[in-house]
């Protein structure tokens, strides 16, 4: 056979098989659930939302000039394939007032920087925490004591973002919550 008509054939039946899955998307190549990689489906790929849940909020050190707050968060994954925690933004309230801004985690912005996530797997959930120090301003004497007594009515609200580490079902996911511990 003419060696011209052999390459011809193999690069019309890649051709086929990039078309194929091109044009099929997550319907062959479901890795999302469970048994789905070769499962022919009409129905697009569904990612669980992540649980968060408050493990502990901790009031660690308290002086004149600073305290440290020890903030943890349990991460469950109900998906059948690891995800990938970016980045946990919340605020820290005592009763209404903001008390600070906090972050753990980091989004890359840009091809330059590296990542820096969580990998959460389906088969145990994980605690992910920091430590925050608020810096005692002299503006506000009420908060101070309270929380140098320990009786502060803390409050947390945020978001936490996350992706699959799936190559097929790859996009962006946020999840809110509240906690009033």
């Amino acid at each position: 056979m003419n060696s011209k008509i052999l390459i011809g054939i193999i690069i019309g039946v890649l051709g086929a098989a990039i078309g194929i899955v091109a044009l099929s998307g997550s319907q062959i190549f479901n890795d999302v659930t469970q048994g789905g990689i070769g499962k022919i489906s009409q129905e697009p790929a569904t990612v669980k939302p992540i649980q968060i849940e408050l493990a502990k909020l901790e009031v660690l050190s308290v002086t004149g000039e600073e305290a440290q707050i020890k903030v943890d968060f349990k991460i469950t994954n109900p998906n059948f394939k690891s995800v990938m925690l970016q980045v946990i933004k919340f605020n820290l309230y005592a009763g209404d007032k903001r008390v600070t801004i906090a972050q753990i985690g980091d989004r890359p912005e840009g091809a330059i920087e590296g990542s820096n996530y969580y990998t959460i797997l389906n088969t145990a959930p994980q605690i992910i925490g920091d430590k925050i120090t608020i810096k005692n301003s002299g503006n506000d004497p009420e908060f101070w004591s309270a929380l140098e007594n320990n009786t502060v009515q803390w409050r947390i609200d945020g978001e936490a973002n996350f992706n699959l580490s799936s190559m097929t079902s790859g996009h962006e996911n946020i999840v809110p919550f509240q906690f009033s511990p």
